[in-house]
């Protein structure tokens, strides 16, 4: 739920997304929006990550007339790509998106729309999925699906509190 300027601003230094979750024995609980922070973070880091190497299929084309075209007008391949995130930032996205397991495997409608709405583009801090957009491919409505990842973050809530011996209120 939180927009491109909560997500924005919630952002520190290296565009990681900072919170006083501890894990030493001095532990705070867990809340709802810390959770979603934490996996808004996660599901950016995600995407900063490199989908596949370079393959040289990239670089070059079959067809002289296409390939004499593209370089006539001037094109490049070059896609704006968000820095390659820190070891720091991705042992975090592992243990975020290690949580969305907590939930059972018979609830794995939960299980795809935490993990959906968790995907924040690094470039706009926008959601990929907008609840409308969720309500359709599931054929449920944008209201209902708010309800179920509410029920889904309430699920990992409470799996993550009880292993440290403390209840949100």
């Amino acid at each position: 739920m939180a927009g491109r300027s909560e997500v924005a601003s919630r952002k520190g230094v290296g565009g990681e997304i900072h919170d006083p979750i501890r894990t030493s024995a001095g532990e705070l609980p867990y809340t709802a929006e810390l959770l979603t922070q934490r996996l808004e973070e996660a599901g950016a880091t995600l995407l900063c990550l490199p989908a596949t190497g370079t393959r040289t299929d990239m670089r070059t084309s079959k067809w002289p007339l296409v390939r004499a075209a593209i370089d006539a007008y001037g094109w490049s391949g070059a896609r704006l790509r968000p820095a390659i995130p820190a070891a720091a930032a991705i042992s975090r996205m592992d243990e975020a998106l290690g949580w969305i397991g907590l939930i059972s495997h018979e609830s794995y409608v939960l299980r795809r729309i935490v993990g959906a709405r968790a995907l924040v583009s690094p470039l706009t801090g926008r959601h990929l999925f907008t609840w409308r957009r969720l309500g359709t491919l599931l054929g449920a409505d944008a209201r209902a699906v708010r309800r179920w990842h509410a029920k889904g973050i309430a699920a990992i809530l409470e799996c993550l509190n009880s292993r440290h011996g403390t209840v949100e209120t």
